[in-house]
């Protein structure tokens, strides 16, 4: 089962205040950080960055509930930041324009820790299918499968191969990338891989964010990067499941139930709803069950006949 992430707070690695962030003193609400050495990190800045990610690797507290990643430049900075003391309180590490010919470099680095990696998808080969089917029979081989915790799409870098920036009225799914996600929900999911979505990288659009993040969800995305702290809490909005959902998805595990019955007026057939609705009950456990929508039926209310 995929496990929903919500929204993933990038911060550059030089940012002056990384280690109370890390510590949960600034932005308690994240449960998802990841200090980036690579985008977000002007080429004349990575020394200081990776100075300042060792002082707060040391100091970072162990008690903290948010996961911690780093988003490291390429395998040198990888093994620099395994190096520094502290490194073991990590979660994992984020891959960069990761592939079939340079995961294995990554991997190599990490064996004997406990780290998972979560491989960014944002190379012109994620345009083809064969090199994204070849990248998932990689991701599978032993020793790297169990590494994996999710796959991050990245939307700018892919749209910026195009030659294109996101257009400020529409979703990442009117755009060229939309046939591109669909077509890797489909080769990676299926065989038991997550997706996260891409960026929204407009801060004064709060409606087009809540309509993305719809989208992600239907796309199945289990999570979203977030560019700034203000992302957080409307990402995570969406995580929280409809209370009609809830409903629906523990009537579908309720040993007691018909193989098909209907609920809310819609059909529920347990053989093919059962993973949904243990990501459904899982995803609320996490993020709690949205109160502004009452269910529209008493819970022991279900019509049992076929439909």
């Amino acid at each position: 089962m995929h496990k929903s992430m919500g929204a993933s707070l990038y911060v550059p690695a030089n940012h002056k205040h990384l280690l109370d962030i890390a510590n949960g003193e600034k932005l308690p609400g994240v449960r998802s950080l990841i200090f980036c050495t690579e985008d977000a990190v002007a080429d004349r800045e990575l020394s200081w960055a990776l100075f300042n990610l060792a002082v707060v690797l040391e100091n970072m507290r162990t008690d903290v509930a948010a996961e911690r990643f780093v988003r490291v430049r390429n395998p040198e900075v990888l093994a620099r930041v395994l190096a520094m003391k502290g490194a073991h309180k990590l979660t994992g590490f984020v891959i960069p324009k990761a592939t079939r010919h340079n995961l294995e470099s990554y991997v190599k680095l990490v064996r004997g820790t406990d780290h998972m990696l979560m491989p960014t998808l944002e190379t012109a080969e994620v345009f083809s299918e064969s090199e994204m089917e070849a990248f998932r029979d990689l991701l599978q081989q032993p020793g790297i499968r169990n590494r994996i915790l999710a796959l991050r799409i990245g939307g700018n870098d892919l749209l910026a191969l195009l030659g294109l920036r996101r257009p400020r009225g529409m979703t990442i799914y009117r755009t060229p990338l939309g046939l591109a996600i669909a077509r890797l929900v489909t080769i990676f999911r299926p065989y038991g891989f997550a997706l996260t979505a891409p960026v929204f990288e407009h801060l004064d659009l709060p409606e087009l964010l809540d309509q993305e993040v719809q989208e992600d969800l239907a796309y199945g995305m289990v999570g979203k990067t977030a560019i700034h702290p203000t992302q957080v809490a409307p990402i995570e909005a969406h995580y929280k499941v409809k209370p009609q959902d809830l409903e629906a998805a523990r009537a579908i595990l309720d040993p007691n139930s018909p193989a098909v019955f209907k609920l809310h007026e819609s059909m529920c057939e347990v053989a093919t709803h059962r993973a949904w609705a243990e990501r459904m009950v899982a995803q609320s456990h996490l993020f709690g069950s949205d109160p502004t929508e009452a269910p529209g039926w008493p819970a022991a209310f279900i019509e049992k006949e076929n439909t």
